[in-house]
């Protein structure tokens, strides 16, 4: 072989390695525009900023893959995932029976459940579902907050796309009650974002779950590396940094 054609094969070996060692792995990541502190329009950036977005960012780097947020309204985001317009699911979709027969769910990063919001005028010191008999109640389509209330026996409930919609009708009387996440409803509220209503603190949740990040059902190979990220960034404080960031306690 020449020395001009062994240069250019080398050369050519040179490039094509470089290629193959700077292509990583890209996922597509669904989220939401509203849900303060999870994942909320950030008005100066115009992109989709929050815990969840933190700490897909955080997973990333760990796992070494890049990704690119989709928005769209929480109750798009099984379907999109199903049928593989995304990849991962980063947003406030807590983990239950019902969801976890259809999508998995990576190891827990952080826990809650729902928050009741209501009016200022009302001072009742609501502790269960029941006592909102009778009272229309709205609560966001695709949450796990719907069954319970159902069976508590609530009749008139209002289903909203968006936890800012639902809040935004309490304050103007289209409904009695909310029920909402409840770190995003101490988000909304903490960051004056709607006036003359507050968060119930007598009321105790009936959905405590687990948030992760969620992948199509059988997806083992990413599960996997998920969850390995995770693990290493719940060891390195991490995961604690970020929580801390949004002013969630563990």
């Amino acid at each position: 072989m020449g020395m001009k054609k062994l240069i250019s094969v080398c050369m050519l070996a040179a490039c094509l390695n470089g290629s193959v060692a700077l292509a990583a792995e890209s996922y597509k990541v669904g989220s939401t525009p509203t849900g303060m502190p999870f994942t909320y329009l950030d008005a100066k950036s115009g992109k989709i900023a929050g815990v969840m977005v933190d700490v897909i960012d955080a997973v990333s780097k760990k796992a070494d893959f890049t990704y690119e947020i989709s928005p769209m309204v929480f109750s798009a985001l099984i379907g999109s995932l199903q049928s593989k317009r995304i990849d991962i699911i980063s947003a406030a979709m807590l983990k239950t029976d019902e969801r976890a027969r259809v999508i998995d769910f990576t190891n827990t990063i952080f826990s809650y459940g729902e928050g009741l919001v209501v009016p200022d005028s009302d001072k009742t010191q609501y502790t269960e579902l029941e006592q909102l008999k009778g009272k229309t109640v709205g609560i966001q389509i695709g949450t796990s907050y719907i069954a319970p209330a159902q069976k508590a026996g609530l009749t008139d409930i209002k289903l909203y796309e968006a936890s800012t919609d639902m809040m935004r009708d309490l304050v103007q009387g289209r409904v009695q009650a909310v029920l909402v996440d409840q770190p995003i409803a101490a988000a909304y509220l903490s960051n004056n974002m709607f006036k003359n209503v507050h968060l119930v603190e007598s009321y105790k949740p009936v959905v405590v779950r687990g948030l992760g990040l969620i992948t199509r059902k059988g997806d083992t190979e990413l599960q996997q590396k998920l969850n390995a990220a995770i693990d290493a960034l719940k060891a390195d404080g991490t995961v604690a940094s970020i929580l801390k960031k949004w002013k969630l306690e563990q």
